[in-house]
């Protein structure tokens, strides 16, 4: 097989993989099996996230990114490698090329940890690009030109926003809230209002079910069970869509905060631009209901949710990749 390019979406939630010409070959949860007797790596992805909340005492299923960075580096390895073979196959001739979109917001030492770990788990040549900047590239924004586009990107573990022209970022920031956090303050929200304890993965189907950024006339239910705290014994609920709304409030705030303070550093010039063209939104959490209103409603900009939303990093990185004398101003290193 010959030298081949792969653009890594390498998410908190998931991870993306892309192909050049070929689109998106992998979409699998971040998590991986670890053994915890002999640290030995039994799962990754799919199956691993079967796992989660199931495990025995000798097992361990981790995400081993936390908010959009490596928490966990020997299982970040892995993970890579495991991607890569998948999408290439075990037998190869050549180690291919990775392009990895990494948080607005990493650090520089951050930024080598994902590098070193790709090139560990078997790339030629490691790449790495702003979320906000695949994102744009993903959604089919001409980031080249001399007019100013405002990117949101807003996945698991992060919420990237930047503002973008002639190929560069003119202002961005970075708040590490993202789906898992509202997960988490909708599992602390019903274990508070209703004695009851569920699971990540429980409180994540919740959010996506009845889960709406702004209250809504239609009142969505749910069905949830899970451990009554004060007995110990199985219980079911019925949840509102106006329960997982006032719990997520605190969260939603902080991603409308920075998105503010963005607009606050954008030169006047580009603000004209952004006005008239609106605000584009990318990432899983970006399909929550009514989150592009609810952004619109705050900032006074209209905003738009991207075609295959979940998709744009991951495109991005591939197109990029793809197109590197074109990009070169937006990638960050290359080893």
């Amino acid at each position: 097989m010959f030298i081949k390019q792969i653009g890594i979406d390498l998410g908190t939630t998931y991870t993306l993989v892309y192909l050049p010409r070929r689109g998106i070959v992998v979409n699998e949860p971040s998590v991986v099996a670890v053994s915890i007797a002999d640290k030995k790596i039994l799962a990754v992805g799919n199956e691993a996230k079967d796992m989660l909340g199931r495990t025995p005492d000798t097992i361990m299923a981790v995400k081993p990114l936390k908010e959009g960075v490596i928490a966990d580096y020997r299982a970040t390895e892995a993970m890579i490698r495991y991607f890569i073979n998948k999408t290439l196959g075990g037998l190869r001739l050549f180690r291919p090329e990775v392009m990895v979109a990494v948080p607005a917001g990493i650090s520089s030492t951050e930024r080598r940890a994902v590098i070193e770990a790709t090139i560990a788990a078997g790339a030629k040549a490691a790449y790495i690009i702003k979320e906000p900047v695949a994102a744009a590239i993903g959604a089919d924004i001409p980031i080249g030109s001399a007019t100013g586009h405002m990117v949101i990107d807003i996945g698991g573990g992060t919420a990237e926003m930047a503002v973008i022209s002639l190929g560069g970022v003119v202002a961005s920031t970075s708040v590490r809230v993202g789906g898992n956090k509202l997960d988490d303050a909708i599992l602390e929200f019903i274990r508070k209002k209703y004695n009851l304890a569920i699971g990540e993965r429980t409180a994540e189907e919740v959010k996506i079910n009845i889960g709406s950024a702004l209250y809504i006339e239609d009142k969505l239910y749910m069905e949830v069970r899970g451990r009554d705290i004060v007995t110990g014994l199985p219980r079911s609920i019925t949840v509102s869509s106006d329960d997982v709304t006032e719990a997520i409030q605190h969260e939603l705030e902080s991603i409308i905060t920075a998105a503010k303070k963005v607009l606050h550093k954008t030169p006047p010039e580009l603000s004209a631009d952004i006005i008239d063209k609106g605000i584009v939104i990318t990432g899983g959490t970006a399909l929550l209901r009514n989150m592009d209103q609810l952004i619109s409603r705050t900032t006074g900009v209209p905003v738009y949710i991207a075609d295959d939303a979940m998709l744009c990093v991951a495109k991005g990185t591939g197109i990029a990749l793809d197109n590197l004398d074109s990009y070169k101003r937006s990638i960050l290193a290359t080893k």
